[in-house]
């Protein structure tokens, strides 16, 4: 049974890194959808100048809320993953160890 304990510590591991990738993803996203729409690149818009109505649109300062918005959610989302994958690290260290010969 002991060789089958490196390949699940070895998934244990992708599984950590995986789920720290994915908070690191949703917070970094979160944050520029809360700071983009307040920006000067944000009236700096390729196709917004194209097409007028979308100018409109997106320079409503509804429209940055709503996007500022789903920024704040989706980087809380993130924290909140980051928090889990942390608490699931600290009680997979503290759980004892399991008899290998069960």
């Amino acid at each position: 049974m002991q060789a089958v304990w490196p390949a699940c510590r070895r998934e244990a591991d992708i599984t950590f890194l995986t789920r720290l990738l994915f908070a690191a993803y949703f917070i970094e996203a979160g944050l520029v959808l809360v700071v983009a729409p307040w920006t000067v690149l944000w009236q700096r818009n390729f196709f917004a100048e194209a097409v007028p109505l979308l100018d409109q649109l997106v320079a409503n300062p509804f429209v940055r809320g709503g996007v500022s918005g789903i920024g704040a959610i989706t980087a809380l989302a993130g924290f909140a993953e980051l928090a889990g994958v942390f608490r699931s690290a600290r009680r997979s260290e503290s759980a004892p160890e399991r008899n290998a010969e069960a």
